[in-house]
């Protein structure tokens, strides 16, 4: 059997009204990732701007000890909602996969409310970045139903965590 291996984690709630006290997202997130065998590397309160979301990714982006990010909150379609827009002009790689068994997770408990989401993820610089929505019981699925599998080691047949040795592969030239 292969052995877990502990991942850095970054978090990121994403909101123009949540602090430390009145979160509940990033808490969820942080207990969970915990919980898991996980490491929080950093756990920050960002403002809805798009400028301020890129700024804080770039940041967290060089940081070698960082594996994973988690971003809650501004997935949804108002205009003050920007967090996909700025994970996208960062990204390497989308997976567009994970929104979508987002969206499917999401669908069998809150039926076509689920298309409000803009769940993404992605690879940027060796890092994955993971967009969820900034409600708790979004949070709760995205971890017990996806990340919490795919952020582990152990996980079958394949996971993410395989994969971070041979992000920076490059083509054999013919």
């Amino acid at each position: 059997m292969k052995s877990f291996i502990s991942l850095n984690i970054s978090i990121f709630i994403i909101s123009d009204t949540r602090n430390e006290r009145s979160d509940r997202s990033g808490k969820i997130l942080e207990e969970s990732l915990k919980k898991s065998g996980h490491k929080l590397a950093e756990k920050l309160f960002i403002e809805d701007e798009e400028k301020l979301i890129l700024k804080h990714l770039k940041n967290s982006i060089k940081k070698k000890k960082v594996n994973v990010i988690l971003l809650t909150g501004g997935t949804g379609l108002t205009g003050r909602d920007s967090t996909p827009e700025a994970v996208k002009k960062i990204l390497d790689k989308e997976i567009p996969g994970f929104g979508e068994i987002f969206r499917y997770v999401s669908y069998k408990k809150i039926g076509t409310s689920s298309l409000q989401s803009r769940a993404i993820a992605g690879l940027a610089n060796g890092k994955f970045i993971f967009a969820l929505p900034g409600s708790p019981g979004a949070c709760k699925d995205a971890w017990n139903d996806i990340l919490k599998y795919q952020l582990d080691s152990r996980t079958k047949p394949c996971n993410l965590v395989e994969l971070i040795p041979r992000i920076f592969e490059k083509k054999k030239a013919n």
